[in-house]
């Protein structure tokens, strides 16, 4: 195994993990965003009332994309069990 194949298994494997965390992040941001708007408008200013609602929000856009992420996880699972079986 040479230096270039662990670079290529290690770009992908930030690749893939940045690919399967970003719906969950750009959810729960999203939300934070939007519960800060109505904070301000609101003049409520409680920290807690933002958990809730990105909780929620992340737990249904992983529900809702679980089967996708779990395509992408199995493909790049096979990929590196290929790479390996090929080098040795």
């Amino acid at each position: 195994m040479d230096e270039s194949l662990v670079v290529t298994i290690g770009y992908e494997t930030l690749k893939t993990a940045l690919l399967l965390a970003a719906p969950m992040l750009i959810a729960g941001m999203a939300v934070g965003v939007l519960v800060s708007i109505v904070q301000v408008a609101t003049s409520i200013q409680d920290i807690t009332i933002t958990f809730i609602p990105k909780i929620l929000a992340v737990f249904f856009v992983l529900l809702f994309s679980l089967h996708w992420m779990l395509n992408v996880l199995l493909s790049f699972t096979r990929t590196i069990f290929d790479l390996v079986v090929s080098t040795v």
